[in-house]
């Protein structure tokens, strides 16, 4: 590239090749896949979320951005994108619904546009059977709680246990 980075020159050329950047194959998943990125349904998401997605759309892109479209309506697709999510499954079976949800909301999206002929992830079910029994405060938990914290950390336990509110949300409250 001409000139020093800042420079008018530089800047110019730069400009010039980020606009002859090679656009995506159209009719491959990876086209619906910017598409999604682009939209407001991604932005209506929360930050954490947003990056949560936008991590995973990468990942999709790199195993199945050049998969046709044209293929999602043929059977053996989900069983295709099933073997991708039990192949996840062997390191973290929550991270591979995760990945299964964000690949079939995609595609939810991309059908009621017209992009998708199918969502072949559509009711894939769950493999990830959580329970968040032990995460469960007692009485007698709270008891302690209450009798060895300070005071100032009575309200944000309170705010918590009876509002059920995620950590992040609770540290914005004024």
């Amino acid at each position: 590239m001409p000139g020093k980075p800042g420079d008018p020159e530089f800047i110019a050329a730069y400009k010039a090749a980020a606009a002859t950047k090679a656009k995506p194959r159209q009719g491959v998943l990876l086209s619906v896949l910017n598409e999604f990125q682009a939209s407001s349904d991604l932005d209506d998401l929360a930050p954490r979320t947003q990056a949560d997605y936008v991590k995973l759309i990468k990942v999709i892109g790199k195993k199945f951005g050049d998969f046709p479209l044209s293929g999602m309506s043929d059977r053996r697709t989900r069983g295709i994108f099933m073997e991708w999510r039990d192949e996840r499954a062997k390191a973290s079976r929550q991270q591979a619904d995760y990945g299964w949800q964000v690949l079939a909301r995609i595609l939810s999206w991309g059908h009621g546009r017209g992009l998708v002929s199918a969502n072949p992830c559509e009711k894939g079910g769950r493999l990830y059977r959580g329970t968040r029994v032990a995460n469960v405060w007692t009485a007698a938990y709270e008891a302690a709680f209450y009798a060895s914290a300070p005071a100032h950390l009575h309200l944000p336990l309170t705010l918590a246990l009876w509002t059920g509110r995620r950590q992040g949300d609770l540290l914005r409250l004024t």
